[in-house]
């Protein structure tokens, strides 16, 4: 003590720890005079006692007075040492900086207070503490004392002016700090962050954009801050960011991919419009750095395409368009596994417009790298045939161009045509609903012939009768309807005179016997009415049904259109098609009278004109050749080939022996139905007998 005493005299330490702030002052003011004197006399070892009789017995006592007296002592310590001054900070600074966590907020106060005076006198060489000076001003700047706020900004605005003067300034050494600190979430620290990143990508000697990973995700966090001016200045930061960006050749564009991406699912509106906004232009300037990112990238823009804002369906649309465009191979990083797993996981999306757009996505991979793409097939293929269920239209049809993009060999041909019948037998809905928008499609994507011949290939040897017999139904509609099969319509039509159409009869024949409505349907178009009266002829009690009944309707309707139109004007020459006639009549007489397709098809052959007929034409016709009436409708080259030729062309009785056994299939196959039920009814019946006793 007695040291002190000899250094300071006692009435000075009195006064620097009175309760009134001027007396302290004053005592400051003598501290700083004695202090410059032992500076000027290079007493230095007398300083080093004197500021460690102010931490000891001042900034480190337990009464307040005595800590506030301390930090006006050294700071006054540090005004008398001047140019010195640097020397002793390592004993100076730590105790002002401890106080800044005094409980006390009046010492808090005047713990800013002396760092600042100190910090004035030391300037740069104040950096060296710069991190605890941050940390302590990041607390401070949301402290609960409106006075201790009010200093600790003007302290942080004195150092702000210190860092960006100097080049003593190691933002390597400060970027663990503000990442750390980024993810605070009180306003007053995220905006003292803010100001702080604001200054220093201020500075042109401090690279604060070749550090923007470690700090981008905290700035986007803050853009959905409740504060409107929080989000302003986080927004106002980003801008300038993204602006350097655009100017700078060197950019690490793969660690921000990553942030932009999880941002851009953000559930703030205004935070997934900025990243998106981000991601267009890493797309427009990245080149091929993003190649590797574009799976990344693709996951985030996929969903935004059907956000609920505008602006982001926007810049997404664009963004995807962009990617789309980018023919890049996976020698640059392409990876097609990942882009095609994303789009997988985008089909099932709730929203059209993504569906959409990874549909198209699938379509240019196919274009740009097909081989790839096949070899994925088996990760995708389950995807793309739920796709036919989409409840889009446009889905559907994407995706049928899809998968006819892949059919386009042989073996994933006959692959989609099998997997697209085992998906009809499984999901008889789906062939309801989408049946024939499928079909259609298809025959126009692949060659209709093709697709047809394949269909009754698989249906031919189909297991499932039941189904088998619904599934020609349906095709033989789309056949009689659809204005894509117009051309295979009238290949049919030639089926006795021509080998192309013969071929085809035959080949879709074998699997039309399992509806035999729909068989007669198939040989009134190809004009074999001879044959269709002996398939009437055929039909048994067995087969003559509520369905049947429900399939003739339809057929009988089809008559009326434009499609048998030649089949009408054949009833204006009854002698020459008088198996025509008598088949009509045979539909006829299988009818309900009381019905209204009865009614339509007896209106319609009450119109044949019974002066084309006699009694010698009828004659001739019955006993004659029943196919010779094809040959007065073909051209002048048909006419050289005579009627056994034509009637030899398909061995008919062959035919009619194909349906017959398959017809009795159906029928044992009912017959087994009914029997199942029956014994099923029955069992039931003896179950609620025995529980009634």
């Amino acid at each position: 003590m007695g040291d002190y005493m000899s250094i300071i005299p006692a009435a000075v330490l009195r006064n620097l720890a009175d309760k009134l702030y001027e007396k302290r002052k004053n005592a400051a003011l003598e501290v700083e005079s004695i202090v410059k004197q032992l500076a000027v006399a290079g007493e230095h070892e007398k300083i080093n006692v004197v500021i460690h009789l102010l931490n000891e017995d001042f900034t480190f006592s337990p009464q307040a007075n005595h800590r506030k007296g301390g930090l006006i002592g050294l700071a006054a310590v540090t005004v008398g040492l001047t140019k010195e001054a640097a020397h002793f900070l390592e004993q100076i600074v730590p105790p002002v900086l401890n106080s800044f966590l005094d409980q006390d907020s009046r010492v808090r106060y005047y713990a800013c207070e002396a760092l600042y005076n100190i910090a004035k006198v030391v300037r740069g060489d104040s950096i060296i503490f710069f991190n605890k000076i941050f940390d302590a001003l990041c607390k401070l700047s949301a402290d609960s004392d409106a006075n201790v706020q009010s200093a600790a900004h003007l302290l942080d605005r004195l150092v702000k002016d210190i860092v960006t003067e100097g080049d003593q300034f190691s933002i390597e050494e400060f970027i663990p700090l503000l990442r750390e600190r980024m993810n605070v979430l009180n306003p007053y620290v995220r905006q003292f962050l803010v100001g702080w990143i604001t200054v220093l990508d201020s500075v042109p000697e401090i690279d604060m954009l070749g550090f923007l990973p470690e700090f981008l995700d905290g700035l986007f966090n803050m853009l959905s801050d409740s504060s409107h001016e929080i989000r302003q200045q986080a927004d106002s930061a980003l801008s300038e960011f993204l602006q350097e960006i655009k100017n700078s050749p060197n950019v690490d564009y793969g660690r921000m991919v990553e942030i932009l991406v999880q941002r851009a699912s953000s559930t703030d509106e205004f935070t997934r419009l900025t990243s998106i906004t981000w991601i267009n232009e890493f797309v427009r300037l990245g080149g091929d750095q993003l190649v590797p990112y574009y799976a990344d990238i693709l996951a985030a823009i996929l969903p935004c395409i059907s956000d609920k804002e505008e602006k982001i369906k926007i810049v997404s649309r664009e963004t995807n368009e962009m990617l789309r465009a980018n023919r890049a191979d996976p020698s640059e990083g392409f990876d097609i596994g990942s882009i095609l797993s994303i789009v997988k996981r985008q089909l099932a999306s709730e929203w059209e417009a993504t569906r959409v757009e990874a549909l198209h996505w699938i379509a240019t991979l196919l274009a740009q790298h097909r081989a790839e793409v096949i070899s994925y097939l088996n990760d995708i293929v389950d995807s793309l045939l739920r796709a036919f269920s989409d409840p889009s239209d446009e889905v559907v049809l994407l995706v049928l161009e899809v998968h006819a993009s892949i059919a386009r060999d042989i073996t994933h041909f006959r692959q989609l045509v099998g997997l697209l019948v085992h998906n009809f037998r499984s999901n008889h809905l789906l062939l309801e609903k989408r049946g024939a928008l499928i079909i259609r499609r298809l025959c126009v994507l692949l060659d209709a012939e093709c697709v047809y011949r394949e269909f009754s290939a698989i249906l031919e040897g189909e297991d499932d009768l039941d189904f088998a017999a619904i599934m020609v139904q349906a095709l033989n509609v789309i056949l009689l309807t659809s204005s894509e099969l117009t051309g295979l319509r009238a290949l049919l039509k030639k089926s006795l005179v021509h080998p192309a159409g013969k071929d085809l009869f035959i080949s879709l024949y074998s699997s039309w016997c399992h509806s035999s409505v729909a068989l007669i349907s198939l040989c009134l178009l190809a004009q074999a009415y001879h044959h269709t009266n002996f398939i009437i002829q055929s039909l048994g009690e067995d087969d003559i049904n509520e369905k049947f009944f429900r399939q003739l309707d339809k057929l009988i309707r089809l008559v009326e259109t434009p499609v048998f139109a030649y089949l009408r004007l054949q009833l204006l020459e009854p002698g020459k098609f008088l198996w025509l006639l008598r088949a009509l009549y045979g539909l006829l007489m299988l009818l309900p009278q009381q019905s209204a397709t009865f009614k339509i098809l007896q209106t319609r052959l009450k119109t044949v004109p019974s002066y084309a007929l006699n009694s010698e034409q009828l004659k001739r016709a019955l006993s004659g050749n029943p196919y010779s009436q094809i040959l007065q409708i073909t051209d002048d080259t048909n006419k050289t080939h005579d009627a056994g030729n034509m009637c030899s062309a398909i061995n008919f009785p062959s035919r009619m022996q194909q349906f017959r056994n398959m017809q009795q299939r159906h029928r044992m196959h009912m017959k087994t139905k009914l029997q199942s039920r029956h014994s099923t009814s029955s069992m039931l019946s003896q179950e609620l007998k025995v529980l009634k006793i």
